[in-house]
């Protein structure tokens, strides 16, 4: 095992994970992320902002839970019945509704999408993410569960399956392709993580890089 994978392991099994990943955050710079390694082509930026003025509040949770003893993050599958995104592979997480913090609409999409309601820890914010393709202003949530041998229960009508990436992947930098996105006539590229059969890109892969930039940092 060289010295890198060395590090990984010792992160991905860490206990106190969350703590650590926690004074990184409080710690990393807050200036706009350099994010063009995992945004698509055409995206000119944007996953950075600055957002427009039309842009709606939205949040994701990005759920740091032990399976094995190693850590791992849950994606979902959404459902082709959709109609945005469907079929793609995202953070739990939705519209901020009127009144609600992000963090609360962060928590309460993660329990609507995954029945996830057990015992955990904040652990801090993401940098915001834009989702030009749809007028969202996404704040990703990192939260540590603390419950053993999590069960998930997906919404039938938005979830159609549930990846759970390894944070040992995440941070595999063999597991990172290109992908061909089609849009009716248009033919563009994007970045994508490759977990099993599933691939991450987008705007889910933007957020998944920022924290495995702030992974990085610890190891």
């Amino acid at each position: 095992m060289s010295s890198t994978e060395s590090r990984i392991e010792a992160l991905v099994t860490a206990d106190d994970l969350p703590q650590q990943v926690d004074i990184a955050l409080c710690t990393v710079h807050r200036g706009l992320p350099q994010r063009t390694n995992m945004s698509p082509e055409l995206s000119y930026g944007r996953h950075a902002g600055p957002a427009p003025h039309t842009a709606r509040a939205a949040a994701v949770a990005v759920l740091l839970f032990r399976r094995a003893g190693r850590w791992h993050l849950p994606l979902t599958e959404r459902s082709m019945a959709l109609v945005r995104h469907a079929g793609q592979i995202s953070l739990p997480g939705g519209a901020q509704e009127i009144r609600e913090s992000s963090l609360e609409a962060a928590l309460r999409e993660l329990y609507e999408e995954l029945g996830f309601h057990g015992l955990h820890l904040v652990v801090g914010r993401l940098a915001d993410c834009y989702v030009f393709a749809s007028d969202f202003l996404v704040t990703p949530w990192v939260i540590a569960s603390f419950e053993p041998d999590i069960t998930w229960r997906p919404h039938d009508r938005e979830v159609q399956g549930v990846v759970e990436l390894p944070l040992d992947a995440l941070l595999d930098d063999r597991l990172v392709g290109r992908t061909t996105i089609q849009r009716g006539p248009l033919v563009l590229h994007a970045p994508c993580i490759q977990v099993g059969t599933a691939c991450v890109w987008g705007a889910t892969s933007v957020i998944l890089g920022d924290l495995a930039a702030v992974l990085r940092r610890l190891g």
